[in-house]
């Protein structure tokens, strides 16, 4: 008879017993072997009952289809299935297995390298666990007995005996390829490739049916669903002996492993499309910087280009150099920058140090960026599918919303480490499986181990998103827990065991970075943001300045700036949502996550919540947050960040559910509404502008012969989080001298009050208010005495006054502070500091 791919598996009790050999090309030992395992069947009628013998020809291309019919003709339990080409031993085991009636079912290859009278020794084994199962059933224990469901003839286990050995490099290969196959797939199993499996018969046909490959890597993917549903596997001792002629390599265990990893990623062709949709996103986002990576700077990005990069080159510098990648002097000289204090996302820029290194902190600035958003994107997609839709259209809107959502749109233009949140839904789903089912022992530990480890490199990514994460996954929890008790009540305990875990192994691995964050050189307390720093209620109604229905003016008005336009998800999408409440509102997930956006929102209006079109100010539920360790940082308009990803599973789940409506009407509607909340919120190119260029006196390392060994160059005006071209100034140029001041955070006062920037001193406010003013102060001996402090403070080897706004004014007040004009050179005037060395 004619094979097909039918995946239905067969049931009912028509045989105690069906014996599966796949066969490809096996026209010389096939006869052999069909008639030796029939000799041992018919031996023993009473042990084995009725049975069949399948044989799976896996379009052989020699006799062996016809020695397979000539079998059969000679014995009526004998029957062929073939297939009309080549398609694996997974395949035709697939194939064979679905066929198959019996309550037992032995899988054996062609070769009968196992010989056949070892399936005694399986069938003891399992009949054994049966009558145990049985008794135990009869007697009414207190627990349930689970009867073994597969054993596997090992031929790894110390009773075992090789007959005849494979050639000694040929058996280490496979014993090494054995090894990792069991590290990586299936623990605690000896033997996964073994041919010589006994099974349950019906347990076999419901993983037979499941399966996908069609290669060796079958055998691992059957004991890995057994493992998975809870169905005990045994190994016994046999004999065996190496085969003539096997069709065995040893390149086959490698075969195995990219089989389960692609079973593991179980990427698809659509899977592959929306990889692909997303990095064209991503680099249409950001078509502007990589046009011109020289000259062009994001626009409504303010300074933190210019940090980033400089945070960027920094580490590459420190790395490369074999210093202490937390700390710095090149900014905020002589004190010195705590870079742990910062978001320099050690996680990518240490990694990235060799592209720093050869192409430059821009490169690696847009590469963040661009391959950061789409890593983001594949995340979220690749989370939905697995626990919200196996729609895949559905599955990947929900995606781009999570990832392309206008508040991370906002700090796409300045703020990675809030844009590049990959490792955020492989947290989410390593904590979702310690709320399985079955969730303990061994795996529980694994969870445990691999969430403290995703935890730690989230930490070196960015703290703040890893928090605000963390507050998300707590709402929804207790969400959640209020709307399935039951589920609440059976997963709390290994939740909190596996978060025991992930504790035990997260905290040593960041104990002393942590450390060096809040003890450390130029460490700080919190950073005060005021009680104004909540999102206005409108700003959730409104479109964000750079979404394609957007208006600038209008999404200035309720934001702090540009980069952190932390809402404006716009009202038709309010709306969107609100319809998608009442339709899918029985579904305890959807319950869990309308109060997860509800929450978040609420908490993202801050300390005081300023009521539209009044003066009303009602106290904010974050006053209970805000003065609190770790929640002090946080600028909490930042919290409705945590509805992105919140709105993007309600979004996959209405289309998941719109596809299946009847009549096409319907669901058209439903689509064009899905459509409609989400094209005004698109996101658009981000525009750039072209930034200033690098005065000649650096760019051609004139600055060496005026700064010594421990001395630093001070732009007029300091570098500051207002204006900090000086920083690339250095990040351009390799990192050459320090500067005073700069972009980062570092502490103020006795307190150790976290600040933006340098402590601010009477020279460097000075020069500042000359820049942005344009006003020239009456200089007298006292504001030249205390310039004298501060460059001695600063250890001044040169001041330089680059090409800028209210360049003469500033020229006119150092000439007086320092008694003395500058020299203009390399396109910037200077002045030389000898009394500083």
């Amino acid at each position: 008879m004619s094979g097909s791919t039918d995946a239905t598996p067969r049931t009912g009790t028509g045989a105690d017993l069906t014996v599966v050999v796949p066969a490809y090309n096996e026209e010389h030992r096939l006869r052999p072997t069909l008639d030796a395992i029939c000799a041992h069947l018919r031996a023993d009628p009473e042990r084995w009952g009725d049975w069949e013998l399948i044989v799976v020809d896996d379009g052989s291309t020699d006799g062996t289809a016809e020695v397979a019919a000539q079998a059969a003709a000679d014995e009526p339990r004998v029957q062929v299935l073939t297939s009309d080409e080549n398609r694996g031993k997974g395949h035709a085991l697939r194939l064979g297995v679905l066929a198959s009636y019996g309550r037992r079912v032995l899988v054996t290859d062609a070769d009968l390298a196992t010989p056949i009278e070892e399936l005694d020794a399986l069938d003891d084994l399992l009949h054994e666990d049966e009558d145990k199962h049985e008794d135990e059933h009869e007697e009414e224990y207190e627990y349930e007995y689970e009867a073994t469901a597969a054993v596997i003839g090992s031929r790894a286990l110390p009773d075992s005996r090789v007959e005849v050995r494979q050639r000694p490099v040929r058996e280490w290969l496979g014993r090494l390829g054995n090894r990792v196959i069991r590290l990586v797939a299936v623990r605690g199993i000896h033997d996964t490739q073994c041919g010589f499996k006994l099974f349950d018969g019906d347990k076999a046909r419901a993983a037979f049916a499941a399966s996908r490959l069609d290669g060796w890597g079958i055998d691992v993917e059957i004991l890995r669903h057994f493992r998975r549903a809870g169905w005990p596997v045994a190994e016994v001792p046999v004999r065996w002996s190496h085969q003539s002629g096997s069709k065995v390599r040893p390149a086959d265990y490698g075969r195995v492993l990219l089989e389960l990893l692609r079973l593991r990623t179980r990427l698809r062709p659509a899977d592959l499309a929306v990889g692909a949709l997303f990095l064209l996103s991503s680099v249409l986002l950001y078509k502007g910087l990589w046009t011109d990576l020289d000259r062009a700077y994001l626009a409504d990005s303010m300074q933190d280009q210019n940090q980033w990069e400089w945070f960027f080159g920094v580490t590459a510098d420190n790395v490369a150099h074999l210093r202490n990648p937390l700390f710095t002097t090149y900014q905020g000289h002589p004190d010195g920058v705590n870079l742990m204090a910062n978001t320099v996302m050690l996680g990518l820029s240490v990694p990235l140090t060799p592209v720093t290194l050869l192409l430059g902190p821009t490169v690696t600035w847009a590469l963040v960026l661009t391959l950061g958003l789409t890593a983001t994107a594949v995340a979220w997609y690749w989370l939905f599918v697995r626990r919200v839709t196996r729609v895949r259209p559905a599955a990947a809107v929900g995606a781009a919303l999570a990832a392309f959502a206008p508040p991370m749109m906002s700090h796409g233009t300045a703020h990675p480490n809030f844009l590049v949140l990959f490792m955020i839904p492989v947290i989410i789903d390593r904590a979702l499986r310690l709320c399985e089912p079955g969730a303990g022992g061994r795996r529980l530990v694994r969870d445990g181990v691999l969430l403290g480890l995703f935890a730690t490199y989230q930490i070196f990514l960015g703290e703040e998103p890893l928090l605000l994460a963390a507050m998300g996954m707590l709402i929804f929890a207790l969400a959640y827990a209020l709307a399935r008790p039951d589920v609440a009540r059976a997963t709390w305990r290994p939740l909190l065991r596996g978060l025991g875990v992930a504790l035990a192994v997260c905290l040593p691995l960041v104990a002393f970075p942590l450390y060096w964050q809040f003890f450390g050189p130029q460490s700080y307390h919190s950073v005060l943001h005021g009680d104004n720093a909540g999102n206005s209620p409108l700003s959730f109604l409104e479109f964000s300045g750079r979404a394609l229905l957007g208006d600038e003016e209008r999404a200035d008005t309720l934001a702090m700036n540009r980069t952190e336009q932390n809402a404006f998800y716009g009202w038709p999408l309010t709306a969107l949502t609100f319809g998608i409440v009442v339709w899918l509102g029985r579904s305890a997930l959807v319950k869990a996550l309308t109060g997860t956006v509800l929450v978040a929102a609420l908490l993202s209006l801050g300390q005081k919540i300023r009521i539209p079109f009044t003066d009303v100010v009602l106290p904010g539920p974050w006053r209970a947050l805000a003065h609190q360790p770790l929640f002090e940082s946080v600028i909490e308009s930042r919290v409705a960040m945590i509805c992105a990803p919140a709105l993007g599973v309600l979004i996959a789940l209405a289309a998941a559910r719109i596809k299946d409506i009847e009549p096409r009407t319907h669901r058209a509607v439903g689509l064009v509404a899905i459509a409609a909340a989400l094209l005004p919120i698109l996101p658009t190119p981000q525009p750039v502008r072209e930034r200033a260029e690098v005065p000649r006196f650096i760019t051609d390392g004139m600055y060496r012969d005026y700064v010594a060994e421990g001395e630093s160059v001070v732009p007029v005006p300091l570098p500051s989080p207002a204006e900090a071209d000086a920083l690339h100034w250095q990040s351009a140029t390799g990192f050459g001298f320090s500067v005073p001041g700069g972009y980062f955070n570092g502490p103020w006062g006795p307190e150790r009050m976290g600040i933006y920037g340098a402590a601010p001193r009477h020279t460097s406010n000075l020069l500042r208010d000359v820049r942005y003013g344009g006003q020239i102060p009456d200089i007298g001996p006292a504001w030249r005495a205390q310039a004298k402090l501060d460059l001695a403070f600063w250890k001044a080897g040169v001041l330089v006054l680059a090409p800028q706004d209210n360049d003469k004014a500033l020229y006119e007040v150092v000439a007086k502070l320092l008694g003395r004009p500058g020299e203009r050179l390399g396109g910037a005037w200077v002045w030389d500091m000898p009394r500083a060395r």
